[in-house]
């Protein structure tokens, strides 16, 4: 297992990474199998699905740092403890989103069962899918913890609850639910956080739409299986007619049948417009953790405003409603310590204050640069998808014509 320093060279800075040196490229991981198992405890019926992570080294280059071959059996929930240290470890960056807990944007044909077979084999689709894009990453691939996430089983359990993760992941659920009114809000993030609102509504419509003409389409091409079943049937009592008749059925039967193909490859093009839809979220969160960041600044300067008024009221001796009330009047010996006390504070508060600034800006230009990295991504990636989405209607409707061509010769060559 690598230790930080032997992270390749420019992983600090995602743009100087070459492409032979991005964990994808080194090596080949793959989510390759699903299995139910249960708790083992004493009458309760408890049951689980795990995962089976296999990784293979690629670049012999690496084998100081990467096993050769592993296989590692993961939990839906410690994968989600992976995203969550992620989230704390690299708050400026779009994280990848993990597949759905539940089954979102449902239908007759899909069922609500998270032990399903097929909602289980998208799963374990998306979550390989979800280990490939941070593999792909600059930064996130060469992170050591993820690393013992793919190729140390019982090390990484250990090392997520050692290093205090559970913790940091409550507290930062904790700020990040504080509703957050700033003073000065930056016109960049707030484009992005509208942009990125467009695109969850749009996104949302858009499967919900599907949906919807997905029912329809099941419902109109099962019909036809009753077609089918009605000629076959007519084509018993038939002498001369039931060869064509009998075919006719059997065209309808096919019909019938070719929708469940269609909708299944419909449901991985969805699975990849869910992914973004879950990506609005983590573009979401890049752009809280700016917001908790300027709201430290801008409490710090708030701070450091009030005691320079304080301290200049001191100087001016300018007394508190107590003091005019009992008279008490403070001598030149005690406003000179308040002023000096002040002063610290001031001096305290503006080495925070400036600490603040810098943790903000580098924040900035880090989420900015992460960022458009996103933008190229997710433009290519949704531009295929909908191209995709396309061609498989086209091929669909072209299958579909094709079997009502050989029922109309069917029906012509009735005598």
């Amino acid at each position: 297992m690598q230790d930080e320093e032997e992270t390749p060279q420019g992983s600090e800075n995602p743009g100087l990474l070459k492409p032979e040196e991005l964990l994808i490229n080194c090596i080949d991981i793959s989510v390759c199998e699903s299995e139910k198992r249960n708790n083992g405890a004493l009458n309760i019926r408890e049951h689980y699905t795990v995962y089976l992570i296999e990784t293979k080294l690629l670049n012999p280059s690496f084998e100081h740092m990467l096993c050769a071959h592993s296989t590692i059996w993961r939990r839906y929930t410690e994968f989600e403890q992976l995203r969550s240290y992620l989230e704390i470890s690299y708050p400026y960056i779009v994280l990848p989103p993990l597949p759905e807990k539940q089954v979102m944007f449902g239908w007759q044909k899909i069922s609500n069962d998270t032990f399903d077979p097929n909602f289980i084999d998208r799963r374990r689709a998306g979550l390989e899918n979800f280990l490939l894009r941070v593999a792909s990453h600059p930064l996130l691939s060469w992170d050591k913890h993820f690393l013992e996430f793919l190729q140390n089983e019982e090390g990484w359990r250990e090392s997520y609850k050692a290093n205090g993760y559970m913790q940091l992941v409550e507290s930062k659920l904790r700020s990040l639910s504080v509703s957050i009114r700033l003073k000065r809000n930056n016109a960049h993030f707030e484009a992005i956080k509208g942009a990125n609102v467009e695109l969850h509504a749009a996104l949302s419509s858009l499967l919900k739409a599907r949906c919807r003409v997905a029912e329809k389409e099941y419902a109109v091409h099962k019909l036809h299986a009753n077609y089918g079943r009605v000629f076959s049937e007519w084509s018993a009592n038939e002498k001369e007619m039931g060869d064509a008749l009998q075919k006719t059925g059997h065209y309808l039967d096919s019909l019938a049948s070719s929708i469940d193909s269609a909708l299944e490859d419909e449901e991985l093009l969805a699975d990849q417009l869910k992914e973004y839809l879950f990506y609005a979220q983590s573009v979401q969160n890049v752009c809280k953790n700016r917001e908790v960041l300027q709201l430290k600044l801008e409490d710090s300067e708030e701070n450091i405003a009030n005691k320079n008024n304080e301290r200049s009221k001191v100087q001016q001796g300018k007394l508190g409603i107590m003091s005019r009330l009992f008279g008490s009047v403070d001598t030149d010996e005690v406003r000179e310590l308040k002023v000096s006390e002040l002063d610290q504070q001031i001096q305290d508060g503006t080495v925070a204050a400036d600490n603040h600034r810098d943790t903000l800006n580098e924040f900035t230009i880090k989420s900015f640069a992460d960022y458009e990295r996103f933008q190229k991504q997710r433009v290519a990636d949704l531009r295929e998808t909908l191209s995709n989405y396309a061609f498989l209607q086209l091929k669909t409707a072209k299958k579909g014509l094709q079997s009502w061509i050989q029922i109309r010769e069917c029906l012509q060559n009735i005598s």
